[in-house]
């Protein structure tokens, strides 16, 4: 989960592993697979960013 602010301030949380475009128009407009759209603050390269980031995290194996 990412976490991004809409235009009008509120701070949503989205799934990164159902984002399936992210266009600047010149908005961030974050497109996922099931239609939904959100229009974000963050620049398109921030928010694949955060995603990239959470997947190394989810998917990073630690031995303890």
């Amino acid at each position: 989960m990412i976490t991004v602010t809409r235009l009008d301030e509120r701070r949503v949380v989205v799934n990164a592993e159902l984002i399936k475009t992210i266009e600047e128009t010149p908005d961030t407009l974050i497109t996922l697979v099931n239609g939904d759209y959100f229009m974000v603050r963050e620049s398109a390269d921030d928010v694949v960013g955060k995603a990239i980031d959470y997947a190394r995290q989810i998917r990073s194996f630690r031995v303890v």
